[in-house]
């Protein structure tokens, strides 16, 4: 059993930062490709920043140079460091995971595809002008 535990959410001025966390428990220790995501209220859910096995990372465009991804594997937690906030940044913020897995025929999780197993609830962020 894994799960995704969020926090960090909060109101914030346009400019503003934030650091979002998620802490993720499981019951075996496993490799995981990572991810944020974010829904926008009465919008779809977007993929916001991955960190894959390898520590690559990759943004949405529309939030490079603002938002960096990370992960401590020491303390089991994902971190996304906000600067520059915009009120479109408004959003729940949600944190995904899907482990390592030999199968060849098993997807490769992206920010597009969004195949991650695991899902956090979320953590509210909202930025005001």
């Amino acid at each position: 059993q894994v799960q995704l535990v969020e926090s960090g959410g909060s109101s914030v001025q346009a400019g503003g930062s934030l650091t979002l966390s998620c802490e993720v428990s499981a019951d075996t220790y496993q490799t995981y490709y990572m991810a944020w995501f974010r829904q926008p209220p009465g919008k779809e859910r977007e993929g916001v920043a991955t960190v894959d096995i390898n520590d690559s990372t990759r943004y949405t465009d529309s939030v490079k140079g603002r938002f960096t991804i990370s992960k401590d594997s020491a303390k089991n937690t994902l971190y996304l460091q906000m600067n520059n906030l915009k009120p479109e940044d408004t959003a729940t913020y949600i944190c995904a995971a899907d482990p390592l897995s030999l199968d060849p025929m098993r997807t490769i999780p992206t920010l597009s595809n969004g195949q991650y197993e695991y899902w956090g609830q979320g953590t509210q962020v909202t930025v005001s002008s």
